[in-house]
């Protein structure tokens, strides 16, 4: 039987879930008129990097650990399954953008292009799972507003996703490379799948 998670790699996981966790703590609420509770965290430059260092399995980290931090506060805790899977997908899609096409001993380490790119898959697939959640679920579900005024309440929401999209995409692929190169130069190898 084939050993597929290593104690190192398991360990960095673990690792990654609790950064992703405190990260969350790290939190500036943005005051909206309507619609959801917007707010700048470093928890998504965390659940890229999650993606960006272990791969899809980065998922995980970045879905549990933020999952986690929604059960502490009464707020989002309800929620929480939602942005397991809202969150997850952020490292995850990142982690399979990096990863593709990559397989194999002789794989080349990803290059600042790559971790950028895959970056901004994440993100991307992050905020489309935001939108369509804040739009069915907190505008049309729980808020009973009509399609029309669910879809007002997403325009709240823009300043702060791009704000916090934008600086995952910048800090994420350069922390990458530095981890990666510290790893490198104390003898340890993360592989990513």
């Amino acid at each position: 039987m084939k050993q597929n998670m290593s104690t190192q790699r398991l360990a960095f996981l673990g690792m990654m879930t609790a950064l992703v966790f405190a990260g969350n703590y790290a939190r500036i609420i943005m005051p909206v008129p309507v619609g959801g509770v917007p707010s700048f965290t470093l928890a998504n430059i965390l659940c890229v990097l999650s993606g960006l260092l272990l791969g899809p399995v980065g998922g995980l980290a970045s879905g549990l650990g933020s999952a986690l931090y929604d059960l502490t506060n009464p707020l989002w805790a309800a929620e929480c399954w939602i942005t397991f899977l809202t969150k997850g997908a952020m490292g995850l899609m990142a982690g399979v953008a990096v990863t593709a096409g990559r397989r194999g001993e002789g794989a080349k380490p990803a290059t600042y292009g790559r971790y950028l790119t895959a970056a901004v898959v994440g993100c991307l697939s992050y905020y489309v799972l935001y939108y369509l959640k804040d739009f069915f679920y907190n505008g049309m579900l729980l808020g009973g507003l009509q399609p029309q005024a669910a879809a007002v309440t997403l325009l709240a929401l823009i300043p702060a996703s791009i704000f916090n999209g934008g600086v995952a995409i910048i800090a994420a692929p350069p922390l990458a490379l530095a981890i990666r190169s510290a790893l490198k130069r104390s003898g340890l190898r993360l592989k990513m799948a």
